[in-house]
């Protein structure tokens, strides 16, 4: 499915892409709901509707993926509450054969997040993502989430990279889009991100349900 000689260099998403997107949704989409229902003596429906119209008045921008922002916004310890359920936290399953055998055909390898770095440090205490991904970044650190330009422009300064002969893997086809726009040539999606979800299609990029679709060789870096 690609041509491992033209590849140096492999972007990789956490949330859905390395790691199993359950934990995530079911802290956002479920457990978030009950505990501001009971702090703010609501009912759940209420708490729901709420919740909802606030996503949707920072969807797309970095303030969508910022702990600090939804703990005032919320008035809730979020960084406590999602400790509390830290035990969902799980790679999938093909992650750790993957980030090893991209080590071994010596590619340059990072993985970028739009998760806030305490949500990226928490992920990394309960799952061995940082011996296998040393190099990691959080957009935060950018200004800019990987929906914006400017995010690729940071990036690509702090970890130097050939966008012609990039790999970029995210479970968000909107997300590939803007990397597409850089100049990233090679793009997958990752079409079952929730292991508690049926799997999704994308339109504009190839999608796997598997990282040994890519079939990745060994000692396969680009002279």
């Amino acid at each position: 499915m690609l041509d491992w000689s033209n590849i140096d260099t492999v972007l990789l998403d956490m949330d859905g892409t390395l790691l199993d997107l359950r934990y995530d949704n079911h802290f956002w989409n479920e457990a978030l709901k009950l505990h501001f229902a009971e702090h703010h003596q609501i009912s759940v429906n209420e708490a729901e509707l709420w919740l909802q119209n606030e996503f949707k008045k920072v969807a797309g921008t970095l303030n969508w993926y910022c702990l600090d922002y939804w703990e005032q916004k919320l008035a809730l310890p979020i960084r406590e509450l999602k400790n509390r359920t830290a035990n969902l936290i799980v790679m999938r399953p093909d992650t750790s054969a993957f980030l090893q055998g991209l080590q071994q055909a010596e590619k340059d390898v990072a993985l970028i997040t739009n998760a806030h770095p305490d949500a990226l440090a928490l992920k990394n205490k309960h799952v061995p993502l940082q011996q296998l991904c040393p190099q990691q970044f959080s957009t935060h650190q950018f200004g800019y989430c990987k929906e914006f330009q400017e995010l690729w422009q940071g990036l690509q300064a702090e970890f130097p990279f050939d966008p012609t002969r990039t790999l970029f893997i995210d479970d968000g086809e909107h997300i590939l889009d803007s990397a597409r726009e850089f100049g990233i040539q090679h793009t997958v999606g990752i079409a079952n991100p929730d292991s508690g979800l049926a799997a999704k299609t994308f339109s504009r990029h190839m999608a796997i349900s598997s990282f040994t679709e890519l079939a990745l060789p060994f000692n396969a870096k680009a002279q």
